[in-house]
């Protein structure tokens, strides 16, 4: 039998983070699953998931938790594996960068039962000025009664320069 376990790291960056974690999973006979990683600011964060027998499942633990003495904090979930019911969506947003944006549309996804399974954020100069453009894409789960015209408008009315594109996977 199988545990999935969710690790979630940060730490300094350094050149071989990535191989010495590979390196440990393999080493208790886990299988590295799916991993989001990125260098942010001067930091080194990522989360990933990994399947491991129950037999190695604490040592592998035990190996993690020791990642501290690398300059790296390790944390450790036992995973509960289950399908989301819903619709998946796609959802993409742009507009003027400004305090607030992930606040504004996360609200209104929780006022409409949407969840959130993947968001990434960026800024960059927008083509034709020095302006800052913030992008978010996100993956979603709406709920089956959901009229997705409603979700589209609610976010196209939180600001009118917002351009929202929202699309079913």
């Amino acid at each position: 039998m199988t545990q999935q376990l969710v690790l979630s790291f940060i730490g300094d960056d350094k050149i071989g983070i990535v191989e010495r974690l590979s390196d440990t999973i393999a080493q208790y006979h886990g299988n590295w699953l799916e991993s989001r990683m990125a260098h942010l600011a001067d930091k080194f964060a990522g989360i990933l998931t990994v399947s491991v027998a129950v037999e190695h499942q604490a040592a592998l633990i035990n190996a993690l938790q020791k990642f501290d003495q690398f300059g790296l904090n390790v944390t450790v979930e036992l995973a509960k594996q289950h399908e989301a019911e819903g619709s998946s969506l796609s959802l993409s947003v742009v507009g003027n960068d400004r305090p607030g944006i992930v606040k504004e549309v996360s609200q209104v996804l929780h006022a409409l039962n949407v969840n959130v399974k993947e968001l990434t954020t960026s800024c960059e100069p927008a083509p034709m000025s020095s302006d800052m453009l913030f992008k978010t894409e996100m993956v979603l789960v709406a709920p089956k009664e959901l009229d997705l015209s409603v979700l589209e408008d609610a976010l196209e009315n939180i600001s009118s320069d917002l351009v929202v594109e929202l699309s079913v996977s």
